[in-house]
């Protein structure tokens, strides 16, 4: 079982959430730091089975609707049996 730690804390700008996210989830180069590419490479290039989010709170807050969008992204996986919500912990 392939695990991640997506850690967002002291995140204070978007490039860099997604600079995380690209690196804990083992993106590849192309992936465009948006959310319609995330949507597309966690679907599609990502063989993550278990991802832990943490720092959540600790994010600017400008940041933390973008976080929630990823959020709900995420629990979408689960109904096309991708990461199931299960296998999803997040720490705030």
């Amino acid at each position: 079982m392939k695990r991640a730690v997506l850690d967002f804390s002291g995140c204070q700008y978007l490039n860099e959430l997604h600079e995380r996210i690209q690196v804990a989830l083992e993106f590849p180069d192309y992936y465009g730091k948006n959310l319609d590419v995330f949507w597309d490479c966690i679907n599609r290039d990502c063989d993550i089975d278990f991802v832990t989010i943490k720092g959540c709170a600790d994010i600017a807050a400008e940041l933390k609707s973008t976080v929630e969008k990823i959020l709900t992204l995420f629990k979408k996986t689960n109904s096309i049996g991708q990461i199931q919500t299960a296998r999803l912990t997040m720490k705030w």
